[in-house]
């Protein structure tokens, strides 16, 4: 492996080989300053595009009442702290600090772990949820209702930091005579690419593209019958698509998560399997902070796609430019959130 990767202070989610060529030398410069500008800026878009989806939902008392912006607050809530203590240590790490800490540098790098890990279940949460509501619209007030949806919410919290804690059970490497916390220099490869990436990734990937696959494959075969029959399923018809749009906004949503994610898993999994083969460390440090930059391009992604964020949105920036006093009499700050969607935003299974 190139000896300046195997140096390098490599935060975030990548492994490396322990034995670098020469002895592990961790004494190679580190990350340079446009790493930590680029995880910066990442950091706060992503606090303050989620803080925004967030707050729309909680504001609007419509879209509290519907179980799928649940999942989306709770999916928000985990790229926000993704931002503001994920990305923070990661480049608290990369520094090699805390220095002569061990508990408290084992904690970091699980809490680190343990927030991606929930991001994770917060996207199988709203393929669930959407399975549900399209397929089984029968059962879903009763499998799915608000007070199921939140307890099946603070579960994969609970669980996606029980998993992220491991290492700090005893599942790391032995630590460096030197004190510095370096995440590739403690965390094991093996818990990295058997159990981070096949097991709390990968496989909930497969188990999230399975559950779409049977979306959109029975809406078409549905669309399809509707259109034989001509007008007594239009009503279903028109709800189906209103529901299928979602369902494609939120696979978008996937999509995005495995093309950002999957680079920098495929890069530890070559440092286990192939400890040989050259990693620039320039590139390791390129799909960090790729795997970081998802929790703010998802905001983005809600804007665009679901128009109850895209009319908030678009709300707010006008009360930002209207002059003092006039936001109420343009009827830009509805008490009641009636303006944050019509009754065609709101989605089946209250």
């Amino acid at each position: 492996m190139d000896p300046r990767f195997c140096g390098m202070a490599t935060p975030a989610n990548v492994s490396c080989r322990p034995q670098c060529p020469g002895g592990a030398d961790t004494s190679a410069p580190g990350p340079s300053t446009t790493y930590f500008v680029v995880e910066s800026v990442a950091g706060l878009l992503a606090i303050a595009g989620n803080a925004f989806i967030c707050a729309a939902i909680l504001r609007d008392r419509k879209l509290r009442a519907v179980v799928t912006y649940h999942f989306l607050a709770s999916l928000a809530a985990a790229d926000a702290l993704v931002g503001a203590v994920a990305i923070p240590c990661a480049q608290l790490s990369a520094a090699g600090l805390p220095q002569g800490q061990p508990r408290l540098c084992l904690l970091m790098l699980c809490t680190l772990l343990g927030l991606t890990q929930a991001s994770v279940f917060g996207l199988l949460g709203v393929a669930v949820e959407r399975y549900v509501a399209i397929l089984q619209p029968l059962q879903y007030p009763a499998v799915l209702s608000p007070r199921n949806a939140r307890w099946g919410i603070a579960a994969s919290w609970s669980l996606a930091m029980a998993l992220g804690l491991l290492p700090l059970l005893g599942w790391h490497k032995p630590l460096l005579p030197d004190g510095r916390c370096l995440f590739n220099a403690i965390i094991e490869d093996t818990y990295m690419v058997y159990f981070n990436f096949l097991v709390c990734m990968l496989l909930p990937l497969v188990v999230m593209l399975g559950l779409y696959a049977r979306i959109f494959l029975a809406a078409r075969r549905h669309i399809r019958q509707v259109a034989v029959r001509g007008v007594p399923g239009g009503g279903r018809g028109r709800v189906l698509r209103r529901e299928l749009h979602v369902a494609a906004s939120l696979f978008l949503v996937l999509c995005c998560f495995a093309l950002c994610w999957l680079p920098l898993h495929v890069l530890n999994t070559m440092t286990l399997f192939c400890p040989s083969c050259p990693l620039p460390g320039h590139l390791v440090l390129a799909a960090i902070a790729l795997s970081h930059a998802n929790s703010a391009l998802n905001p983005v992604l809600y804007v665009l796609r679901l128009r109850a964020f895209r009319q908030a949105f678009e709300a707010a920036l006008a009360c930002s430019w209207a002059p003092p006093g006039r936001a109420l009499s343009m009827g830009l700050v509805p008490s009641s959130g009636q303006g944050l969607g019509s009754r065609n935003d709101l989605l089946p299974g209250k």
